[in-house]
């Protein structure tokens, strides 16, 4: 078995500022600003498992696109939104989304392993599906991730207010005709772009530390919903940036990095806020009110 040689590189300014990296910092930076747009709701809609299983969801879509000779960004988009929509549709309440995560999940792993089994030949984008491959990142995949980080601004943009209220308070937005069915229809899809991106960044099995866990620490800051979307985002960001700089310093794989990096920084941030006890924490969006209705303003 060979074992990775970790330790000091003096040349890590050369190596951090190589090709191949500047488009891992680029691809990364695109990367954490998609997820601190979508993280928020995540963690407001407790969307978290829906998110930890897209990425699984999307592992069938990688394997059979090497099968056919399609790009794996390809097969990821396809399963990631595609069983994001579904999910979406089927699940109007936190309840029913667990449900129908965990039946697509189902399925979704079955048909990856046998995908995974016909082709012999997919070993490499197996793991850089499960741990990701920021340090591959693409010219070509700079102008996707560029366009996706687009689509979410501009949709998250257009339906911010009607989404917080959903999310906050489902039942009182639905008694005042807030389409809530729709509204988890197009966040679920935002959330299955949002996935397709990250997994090319950490993985599958990573990616819950850098959609959600930023956002998570981001709400034990404050309860505003904006500015807790720009910390998450900060957060995001930071640990992206540190990570590949440690990377680059002490030749280690970036995607652990990033995870751990920003896992610390979420668990100073709990230990600080149960120091300080609950009286003086953010309040959680949607505890101690409807949460706020379409036309008030949201700071």
């Amino acid at each position: 078995m060979h074992l990775m040689a970790i330790g000091y590189q003096p040349d890590w300014w050369a190596i951090l500022t190589s090709p191949f990296m500047r488009n891992a910092l680029l691809g990364g930076t695109l990367v954490a600003l998609a997820a601190g747009l979508i993280g928020y709701f995540i963690v407001v809609r407790n969307n978290a498992f829906a998110a930890h299983a897209l990425a699984h969801i999307g592992f069938p879509g990688a394997t059979g696109a090497v099968l056919v000779g399609l790009p794996v960004t390809a097969g990821l988009a396809v399963f990631c939104i595609g069983g994001a929509l579904v999910i979406g549709a089927l699940g109007k309440r936190a309840d029913e989304r667990e449900v129908a995560t965990g039946t697509v999940l189902a399925a979704a792993t079955g048909l990856g392993l046998f995908f995974s089994s016909l082709a012999t030949r997919s070993s490499s984008t197996v793991t850089n599906v499960l741990f990701g491959n920021l340090l591959a990142v693409t010219g070509r995949q700079l102008v996707l991730f560029a366009a996706a980080v687009v689509v979410l601004a501009v949709v998250i943009t257009f339906v911010f207010r009607p989404l917080l209220f959903a999310s906050v308070n489902p039942a009182v937005a639905e008694a005042k005709g807030v389409p809530v069915r729709m509204l988890s229809v197009i966040f679920m899809a935002l959330l299955g772009l949002s996935v397709t991106m990250a997994v090319q960044a950490v993985g599958t099995l990573l990616l819950f530390a850098l959609v959600v866990t930023p956002a998570a620490t981001s709400i034990m800051l404050t309860a505003r919903p904006t500015a807790a979307m720009a910390v998450s985002t900060l957060l995001a960001v930071t640990a992206v940036w540190a990570g590949l700089a440690l990377s680059a310093m002490f030749n280690m794989p970036p995607s652990f990095l990033i995870v751990t990096i920003g896992s610390v920084i979420w668990f100073v941030v709990w230990l600080a806020a149960q120091r300080i006890g609950p009286d003086h924490r953010p309040p959680r969006p949607g505890y101690g009110g409807a949460g706020p209705e379409p036309g008030h303003p949201v700071r």
